[in-house]
């Protein structure tokens, strides 16, 4: 098994097109991101024979080395909204094989203790929150939409950058000393099983719903119409999604190689369902 885990866009070497029998499929450092994607890897190399290249990278730098022929596949698009500058400028050059979960919720989070229900509510609260949201990086639409959403709703709070596990991880320690915090968030996450949480409400609209997109070079499904075939079929529910990022985060390894393949052992019925026929 080979592993690229490249965490700055701009060293993204991406390297020359594969082998034959190599798969190659870039990530985000998202929950649901990471948990998919070596789901995907373990299925592929475990059961159809492939060998399989993992690389993880900014959202900017996944599309377009996917468009670029650099990479097959991307596996958590979220279209057609939150990434839609992606989709603008690398669309044509990209297919989109449906979504693996069809509502994919963004938004401001907070846990549920705290009284606030709106996003138009938090200047209440500014000071209580040290003026700060506690965002993920900034390449990812929920960061861009979450500085829109300062500047629709007029909020004395800035977005601090970091990354999903920086994120989680604060929000972690607010939960635990019972403290306010209101981070970008989304569903499907396993935050939202460990944690009481709740989605701030939106009145303007600012967060969209979307579905989260496979996505694929031009001429993948010519080259590997079995593995194109896989991917079309596989879906997940927020129930099993939900499971397998708990398995992830429980087992508190950076290699979730193991954790996948349990988790397919006790689905196996769901794993044949999305195999080729």
């Amino acid at each position: 098994m080979k592993k690229l885990l490249l965490l700055l866009a701009t060293v993204i070497g991406f390297g020359s097109q594969a082998m034959a029998q190599t798969i190659k499929i870039a990530y985000p450092n998202w929950a649901e991101g990471v948990a998919i994607t070596h789901l995907v890897e373990a299925i592929l190399e475990d059961r159809m024979g492939y060998d399989v290249e993992l690389t993880m990278a900014d959202p900017g730098a996944i599309y377009a080395a996917v468009a670029q022929g650099q990479q097959d596949a991307f596996l958590d698009g979220w279209l057609p909204n939150t990434h839609e500058p992606y989709w603008e400028e690398y669309g044509d050059d990209l297919v989109d094989l449906g979504p693996f979960y069809g509502y994919g919720v963004t938004g401001l989070v907070v846990p549920t203790y705290m009284d606030v229900n709106s996003i138009d509510e938090l200047n209440d609260i500014a000071d209580e929150l040290d003026g700060e949201i506690i965002g993920i990086g900034t390449g990812a639409g929920i960061y861009r939409n979450t500085n829109k959403a300062i500047e629709e709703y007029g909020l004395d709070l800035k977005q601090v950058a970091s990354s999903g596990p920086a994120m989680t991880a604060a929000l972690a320690d607010a939960v635990r000393n019972h403290e306010p915090i209101v981070v970008t968030g989304w569903k499907p996450h396993w935050m939202f099983g460990r944690y009481d949480l709740k989605v701030l409400d939106d009145p303007r609209g600012v967060y969209p719903i979307d579905g989260l997109k496979k996505i694929v070079r031009k001429g993948f499904r010519e080259d590997y119409p079995d593995a194109a075939q896989f991917i079309t079929n596989f879906n997940m529910t927020e129930a099993s999604l939900l499971d397998l990022m708990l398995a992830i985060d429980d087992a508190g390894n950076d290699d979730p190689s193991e954790v996948v393949r349990d988790w397919m052992t006790r689905n196996e019925p769901l794993i044949d369902s999305w195999m080729p026929r």
